[in-house]
């Protein structure tokens, strides 16, 4: 079976000793890399969220400067448009005043040209009753 002689105790220190050594060279170091590690990702881990905490904000704030300049452009969209309407219809109302007061003189000058024409036509009618007359009834009995 098993023997309880000297080399008992001796295995035993032995790997007492290698357990002693290999935590000192081996496992500590390897530990402690692997806390630093640990550490390392936890802190970025935090950092990111941070940042995406951040960008989430941002974007929110974006978002809300956006409809902010979308609801001030349709503002003055709007604006504009009535303001372009206001022109128009000021733009049409001059034009047709415009347009009435040349008709109106047209007309007045119309109505003038007529007045000249059936005075020449006047004076021509006369002329030529007379000269009917005087080719019908002889110059002695037209005067």
């Amino acid at each position: 079976m098993f023997d309880f002689d000297l080399t008992l105790p001796l295995m035993a220190v032995q790997f007492i000793l290698l357990v002693v050594i290999l935590n000192g060279i081996f496992y500590k170091p390897l530990n402690k890399a692997l806390d630093e590690r640990a550490d390392y990702i936890r802190d970025k881990e935090t950092d990111e969220k941070e940042r995406l905490a951040k960008a989430k904000e941002l974007a929110q704030e974006y978002e809300k400067q956006l409809a902010d300049a979308r609801k001030q452009s349709q503002e003055v969209i709007a604006k504009a448009q009535a303001d372009a309407q206001k022109i128009a219809a000021e733009t049409i109302a001059n034009a047709q005043r415009e347009a009435q007061a040349k008709k109106e003189e047209a007309a007045q000058e119309i109505a003038q040209q007529r007045q000249a024409a059936l005075g020449v036509l006047e004076q021509q009618v006369d002329v030529l009753s007379r000269q009917i007359l005087e080719k019908l009834l002889g110059p002695e009995f037209v005067k």
